[in-house]
């Protein structure tokens, strides 16, 4: 089983300015997909984190998170969010 779950790709003006000396030069445009698969030796089901530069399909980095390693991201992003002083959501 595969499945996508949510697929984002940043446009320009998501991407914030960087503070490094250099004008006017942005975040690295990114796109970012979330799915399941259980297409694995053990046949556990996993929640895979897939992070691309645009423009370079094939070259990200792939993460297949088991569901507590999952669980530990997700606390981690509401965690961050709360940092910057927005609400972390449900």
């Amino acid at each position: 089983m595969r499945r996508s779950i949510d697929y984002h790709a940043l446009e320009p003006d998501d991407l914030p300015l960087l503070d490094d000396g250099e004008d006017d030069e942005r975040a690295t445009p990114i796109a970012w997909n979330v799915a399941v698969s259980d297409d694995y030796v053990d046949a556990e089901p996993r929640v895979v984190l897939t992070i691309e530069e645009i423009g370079h399909a094939g070259y990200g980095l792939v993460a297949h998170l088991p569901p507590a390693m999952a669980r530990r991201l997700r606390d981690a992003l509401r965690r961050a969010l709360r940092e910057i002083g927005e609400d972390p959501g449900a």
